[in-house]
């Protein structure tokens, strides 16, 4: 095998296995401990390893969080989707708080014209719902995240603590056997109360941010209720949500037969 070929075969198992040691390369190449240091060091000089004493993992990879504007322009079906199914669980007479992400801004333009009352910290979310003369608004007053759009701070979280609410509808940039977790510790913070506040917490996360971790845990996943996504998780996941009681809705469960 050329060394070219190896460094795929390497990188390869990295993504299924996470780590390699000096001893594996060995063993699945039959390769000389000195060729599977040199192949850790190429593939280190490019950037597509960490050297670890005895191997190597991959690095860690960051996402940008777009601002609020540019994840608006990008929103996908699989939003839309979820966001129908969260709007229908909300019924006259709910007390309901939206934070601020783009898949629950979903959620706000499906919810019906209807007695309810709606607290949220999101401009965007209470503009939607301005437009349904039925449903009361209460937007949370603080200090403006521009980029983002979402109001945050110390009278935030003080005017939360005022409510008691049937239901809280959450996003998430990762939700994983870490928990929940969010770019933005101003926004975890505000997240965090939220959920405090609620009899029901729901949590609205397409299938790309699932297994996913982000930089601020707001919440584990014993303080949630239910998940809504687009598509079946996979038999771990599925797993991992049991274990802490968390139930799962999907928008594919009639043709997968999912409860």
């Amino acid at each position: 095998m050329y060394q070219e070929e190896r460094l795929i075969a390497i990188l390869d198992y990295l993504k299924m296995n996470n780590r390699i040691t000096v001893e594996e390369i060995c063993t699945l190449f039959d390769v000389s401990r000195d060729t599977a240091r040199r192949d850790l060091v190429r593939l280190e000089e490019e950037k597509s390893i960490v050297r670890t004493r005895g191997g190597a993992i991959l690095p860690s990879i960051h996402d940008e969080v777009k601002n609020y504007s540019n994840r608006l322009k990008t929103v996908s079906e699989e939003k839309k989707i979820i966001g129908k199914i969260a709007a229908s669980l909300i019924y006259p007479g709910d007390r309901v708080i939206l934070d601020a992400s783009t898949t629950v801004q979903s959620c706000a333009e499906h919810i019906e014209n209807m007695d309810c009352t709606i607290i949220t910290n999101s401009i965007n979310q209470a503009e939607v719902l301005s437009s349904k003369p039925d449903v009361n608004i209460q937007l949370l007053g603080g200090t403006l995240q521009k980029e983002h759009r979402f109001l945050y701070g110390s009278s935030v979280v003080e005017k939360l603590s005022e409510y008691q609410v049937d239901k809280a509808f959450v996003g998430v940039v990762g939700i994983s056997e870490k928990g929940l977790t969010i770019a933005h510790e101003e926004d975890g913070m505000v997240k965090r109360k939220i959920i405090q506040q609620a009899k029901q917490v729901i949590v609205l996360a397409d299938h790309t941010k699932l297994g996913n971790t982000d930089f601020f845990r707001y919440a584990d996943l014993q303080d949630i209720d239910l998940l809504i996504t687009d598509r079946t998780p996979s038999k771990s996941f599925r797993d991992l949500l049991s274990k802490y009681n968390v139930e799962l809705m999907t928008a594919d469960q009639d043709e997968e037969g999912v409860e």
